[in-house]
């Protein structure tokens, strides 16, 4: 008895997976996801059924993150699908599609009836693929042996997104996500194909060499970006203890010259002379006295 109550249930279920009903009016789709290259067709089914004596009106609407827009809407095309876009029966055909179409769609089919305005929807996503363009990469054009370097590539036109690969001398290296580390003739390095960095924990002589990154995601040709040059030196040991020389040198030679003018007596003949400078005292002369006294009488 209870399996007999559950079919008519499991049935119904069933049905709503293909068609999306309302009193009456039912829509359906040949392809809830619809994938096409930029620039060319793509048709976004709708079809639907509706009982006897019943008028449909049916609505196409751009659901995007933003917002909801109307592309069908009292039996015309509007915005960005008028003018290159046509109406078979209920269904949308994009004659040339871009990578802004790329949203959900939703058919709407609505008919007035006994019991009011009924509604029935069916939901398609569109997405646009979109080849790699070129990417940009980073490359420093030097480095010191043992320090930690990053080159970078990244490219964001591309949908799907790109997968990267990094050359170097016109050699492909080998992917590494972080787990351990790719070795060939002795260099260390980490790369990863989805974020397209190419690491290097401990860059050595051996690294220098001309590099470039390509980008790819199966749509056309992967691109790449220009040849840079890396170049990898040692650190200059003796140069720095030379250096060091100098400078030691250089400061002796001061301290000697110090020594030198305070043994010959040039600093104590300068502070003598402002001594002197110091001790004078003005006295008034014959002719100022003279004046003031004048002055006072």
């Amino acid at each position: 008895m209870a399996s007999r109550s559950l079919l008519p249930l499991l049935l119904g279920t069933l049905g709503a997976l293909c068609y999306h009903k309302a009193y009456g009016i039912s829509v359906k789709t040949d392809n809830q996801h619809v994938t096409a290259k930029e620039f060319q067709e793509a048709m976004l089914s709708c079809k639907y059924s509706a009982g006897k004596g019943i008028i449909p009106r049916v609505e196409w609407k751009k659901l995007s993150s933003r917002d909801v827009s109307f592309v069908y809407y009292k039996g015309d095309l509007v915005g960005d699908l008028k003018g290159r876009a046509e109406m078979i029966d209920s269904s949308i055909r994009i004659r040339n599609v871009t990578r802004k179409d790329s949203a959900r769609y939703r058919c709407e089919v609505s008919a007035p009836t006994e019991r009011g305005q009924n509604l029935a929807e069916t939901i398609i996503t569109l997405t646009v693929l979109v080849a790699s363009a070129a990417p940009s990469c980073e490359v420093p054009s030097s480095a010191m042996s043992g320090t930690v370097v990053q080159l970078s590539c990244k490219e964001n036109e591309g949908s799907p997104a790109s997968e990267y690969k990094w050359y170097r001398n016109g050699v492909a290296l080998l992917e590494n996500t972080g787990t351990g580390s790719a070795k060939i003739g002795n260099i260390s390095y980490t790369m990863n194909k989805k974020t397209g960095t190419l690491l290097f924990n401990t860059v050595s002589k051996k690294d220098t060499g001309e590099y470039y990154c390509e980008a790819s995601n199966g749509i056309g040709l992967p691109q790449k970006c220009s040849v840079k040059r890396m170049q990898v030196d040692d650190l200059n040991i003796s140069g720095i203890i030379a250096a060091v020389v100098v400078v030691a040198l250089v400061m002796a030679l001061c301290g000697l010259g110090v020594f030198y003018a305070q043994k010959k007596g040039y600093f104590s003949k300068e502070s003598s002379s402002q001594k002197k400078s110091s001790d004078y005292k003005y006295t008034p002369s014959e002719k100022d006295f003279k004046h003031t006294k004048s002055f006072v009488i």
